[in-house]
């Protein structure tokens, strides 16, 4: 299942790229930086460029959960503190039934527990 055009139209890259990047990061283990997923499209870290890569991590988790998949944004993380930035926090904290802080040592344990999904679930599997 994938977005229609219409709701891809005015995204700043294509999900099913994005999608690709972070699949390919599951399955080496890793985190991976906004900035270095934003190089990897072509553009320069910028905040504006983060939020508008935030509203692409959306709709790729969207479909992953579509297909029964687990999420993948929690893959993308700040540089300072390997966490997600906060439009990670404020859906995905929710959905993980999560009300603690959004820094330090409970964020990062609930983030690992979350990034292990993806990681286990792609080890060894097909996009």
């Amino acid at each position: 299942m994938s977005l229609c055009e219409s709701n891809r139209a005015g995204l700043l890259a294509d999900p099913d790229e994005v999608r690709a990047i972070l699949i390919a990061s599951a399955q080496a283990g890793l985190a991976i930086t906004y900035s270095e997923v934003l190089g990897l499209l072509g553009h320069q870290f910028s905040r504006p460029k983060m939020r508008a890569l935030c509203a692409v991590l959306a709709a790729v988790d969207d479909e992953a959960e579509a297909r029964g998949e687990p999420e993948l944004a929690v893959l993308v993380v700040r540089q300072s503190d390997a966490l997600p930035g906060q439009g990670w926090w404020i859906g995905g904290a929710k959905a993980h039934g999560y009300a603690g802080p959004w820094e330090g040592p409970k964020a990062a344990t609930l983030i690992r527990k979350v990034q292990r999904r993806a990681v286990d679930f792609w080890a060894g599997r097909e996009a």
